[in-house]
């Protein structure tokens, strides 16, 4: 429903291979006719495929071979890792350091002071223009990008500040759509013994103070595909023409197989510090016996977003042979616990835990990684003066369109009231009425028998005719007020294909809730897949959808951990009973 995949035959096999192939020449001139042949041929087959992001832009991949070679957004063609490790030279490119890349990993931009500049000195971009950014000591792209600023505004600014929005890198969720082969090594001399902006600096030697200068971890808007791709992605099946492997192609795979070595070991690296950090941060001894599957669902994928392509049993007995950090046990049959943790290990003590561990401690079912503090906004009903009311308003200097507080409506009737001494002298309980609240307050029905009324009733009278409007504050933002009622969180439950269910949740913008953020949380805490479609009429809503009955979930997230009041959410009745899932 959120994605399809679509032969280009369908499309019209000659034609759209002509356009696209039109497109790439004239987006990436550098390429020859022979070189486009060769990413493109004629005779293959081209899948198109097209998924949603979480924001609910719409992006285009043209998939080769089970790897996408180009992503369209916003009709403009950036070319995939998988091409640029092809012809490393289409794109003007900006190097930094090996440590950066991690980071680049998790969807920051590149800042310019970590760009290592070449002798013959950055690239003439201009602003807006697509560009790679290399590591040092390899000139295979690993990120793809736009220059945040020109080449001339760089110098100007002293390389400081954004220098590439990061649109997607190599491990991202576009990278992982393809065969996840890694980068090839394509030494890069000028590189060595080069520093950030010139200065003598050792690689090895980069501290993580160093690297976090070198990138921008604030989404920007740009950050589309490399970690807001919908989380779908991985079950789309697509229909390939089956390649025929000769001499050329077992030595093609002999050699991928070598340039995964250096990824590989990138990644046990990086995991084995998540690995640390969760036992650190996230594990007290009075957590043991510990299932693995909690330990990996709830603790790493907290300090982690990768997963080393080893299973998680295998990495857990390196962990105890190898690393004598922890002691793990099947409990029960086909079922594993870490029971034991050395505390004393210097590795794990070595570990230095971020000041902000006690946010980040809260289980990622509860919020997921990196999300910024939420507080629930303040909403006040509001009332707006009707024409109908405006007599009664006019002493205060009220006109028709006014919004008050209802506490205002109370005290402006009280002292019109008080002003013509409308208060019946035998019940101070009852409020006579006098032309002007009879026109204003009264039926028609009621004009010759009601004389007078209760002060509530009077209150509530003048309320109901006003139009209502609703203010909403967000902590450190000016009042928003909107006329009507608040429209409320949407929870409701459809069915797809053979009696398949899904969630679908909408209207979290209007608390000013992130449905990306909330579809990441929810997808972490019932393990199940989550995407994001545009709301048909709507310009800036998005709807979450997610598999199966999980009103309860999304009820327990909205209430608990966003502290959305139950009124401001719509369809929690319509939960299965006794909370299981369809």
């Amino acid at each position: 429903d959120f994605m399809e995949s679509t032969p280009c035959q369908s499309l019209g096999m000659v034609k759209g291979m002509r356009k696209l192939k039109a497109d790439i020449s004239a987006a990436f001139p550098s390429l020859s006719a022979d070189e486009l042949s060769e990413l493109v041929p004629n005779k293959e087959e081209l899948n198109v495929v097209k998924i949603y992001v979480h924001k609910g832009d719409s992006v285009t991949l043209y998939v080769l071979h089970k790897n996408p070679l180009f992503f369209e957004l916003e009709k403009r063609l950036y070319p995939t890792v998988y091409v640029l490790w092809r012809y490393p030279t289409i794109l003007p490119t900006f190097r930094t350091w090996p440590p950066v890349l991690q980071k680049l990993i998790g969807g920051a931009d590149l800042m310019l002071p970590g760009v290592v500049a070449p002798s013959s000195g950055l690239p003439d971009v201009k602003q807006g223009d697509c560009c790679s950014v290399t590591l040092v000591n390899n000139r295979a792209p690993v990120a793809v990008g736009t220059a945040a600023v020109s080449r001339d505004e760089m110098h100007s600014l002293g390389m400081k500040g954004r220098g590439v929005c990061v649109l997607h890198a190599y491990m991202d969720n576009l990278w992982a759509f393809g065969d996840k082969s890694g980068p090839p090594p394509l030494p890069d001399a000028e590189s060595e013994g080069q520093g950030v902006n010139g200065e003598e600096y050792e690689v090895d030697d980069m501290e993580e103070e160093e690297a976090e200068k070198c990138v921008e971890e604030e989404q920007s808007p740009c950050q589309t595909v490399t970690d807001q791709a919908c989380s779908g992605i991985e079950e789309l099946s697509l229909t390939e023409q089956e390649e025929e492997k000769g001499d050329k192609g077992n030595e093609e795979e002999e050699g991928n197989q070598d340039d995964q070595k250096m990824p590989q070991e990138l990644m046990d690296a990086l995991l084995l510090q998540c690995f640390l950090h969760a036992l650190k941060s996230k594990v007290k001894k009075t957590d043991l016996p510990l299932l693995t599957s909690t330990f990996l669902r709830n603790h790493m994928f907290a300090c982690c977003n990768l997963i080393s392509r080893n299973p998680l049993s295998k990495f857990l007995q390196a962990m105890q042979k190898q690393h004598n950090l922890v002691r793990v046990k099947e409990l029960t049959k086909g079922v594993e616990s870490i029971v034991e943790v050395d505390w004393k290990n210097p590795e794990l003590r070595s570990i230095k835990v971020p000041e902000e561990t006690d946010v980040e401690a809260t289980p990622v079912q509860d919020g997921g990684e990196g999300e910024p503090l939420y507080h629930p906004p303040e909403i006040t009903t509001l009332y707006s003066v009707s024409a109908r009311l405006e007599p009664l308003f006019l002493d205060a200097k009220k006109r028709k369109g006014t919004i008050l507080q209802p506490a205002e409506v109370r005290h402006i009737v009280t002292e019109y009231v008080k002003k013509n001494e409308l208060v019946d002298e035998n019940n101070k309980n009852y409020v006579t009425i006098n032309p002007t609240l009879c026109d204003c307050l009264l039926d028609k029905s009621e004009y010759q028998e009601v004389e007078s009324l209760k002060w509530d009733d009077l209150f509530s009278r003048t309320l109901e005719r006003m139009q209502e409007c609703y203010q909403v504050v967000f902590p450190g933002q000016a009042p928003i007020k909107k006329k009507g009622h608040i429209e409320p969180i949407d929870i409701s439950v459809a069915s797809r294909g053979s009696n398949k269910k899904v969630t679908l949740v909408k209207n979290l913008e209007v608390y000013g809730l992130d449905p990306a953020v909330v579809a990441t949380a929810l997808q972490r805490r019932v393990q199940a897949s989550s995407v994001l479609q545009p709301i048909p009429g709507s310009k800036d809503k998005v709807l979450v959808q997610i598999q199966g009955n999980q009103i309860h979930q999304v009820g327990n997230l909205l209430q608990g951990h966003y502290q959305i009041p139950r009124k401001y959410i719509q369809g929690l009745d319509k939960a299965p009973k006794g909370g299981k899932k369809k």
